[in-house]
């Protein structure tokens, strides 16, 4: 059985696409950054721990079970910007990445009794220049809350988006071609 190992609802919705069974897992990881570790190390090993939490809850039960685990976050000047904690927080990202390059890094592990096995998305997204009322009437629908960076691309944010290299998906949260491509040689397809 496949388990994603998320909260995210976005990741849930992207994996339904890929029409794969599977389950979810709400888990607690802790997402906190060490001091001195790489905006890209610390998604890859947050997407880890996820992926072999979400395994030491399953694998008593379901012995052949494959956990997928992700983090996405958004990037810019070696900044990890991750989900803000209110309305201000949330404004002062979005008014740094305006009219900005960033990159939007989003990492897979799959755990299983196997092993592990992972890929990494870099995306590139370059926002438009952003007018304070812009940044308080998007703030105001509250839809900056609980994403990466302040923003869902796929959302009223996509509007800012002047350019994107790489991964939509990735963006939103779960890049499809990779995660089908991780998920088709072990057998979940």
């Amino acid at each position: 059985m496949l388990w994603l190992a998320s909260r995210s609802p976005r990741r849930l919705e992207l994996l339904q696409r890929l029409a794969i069974p599977f389950q979810v897992l709400d888990l607690e990881v802790p997402e906190v950054r060490g001091e001195g570790e790489a905006a890209l190390d610390y998604v890859r090993r947050v997407a880890t721990d996820k992926a072999r939490a979400g395994l030491a809850a399953v694998i008593a039960r379901d012995p052949a079970a494959q956990v997928l685990g992700a983090d996405t976050e958004v990037v810019l000047d070696n900044r990890v910007f991750g989900k803000p904690a209110d309305a201000d927080d949330a404004a002062a990202m979005l008014r740094s990445l305006a009219g900005r390059e960033h990159e939007v890094i989003t990492a897979l592990a799959l755990a299983s009794a196997d092993g592990l096995h992972t890929d990494t998305v870099v995306s590139t997204v370059r926002f438009a220049a952003l007018d304070e009322a812009t940044i308080a009437a998007y703030v105001a629908t509250g839809e900056p809350m609980g994403k990466a960076g302040a923003y869902a691309i796929q959302g009223r944010a996509e509007s800012f988006v002047a350019h994107l290299a790489g991964s939509y998906s990735g963006v939103m949260g779960l890049p499809l071609y990779q995660t089908a491509k991780l998920l088709n040689p072990r057998g979940v397809s």
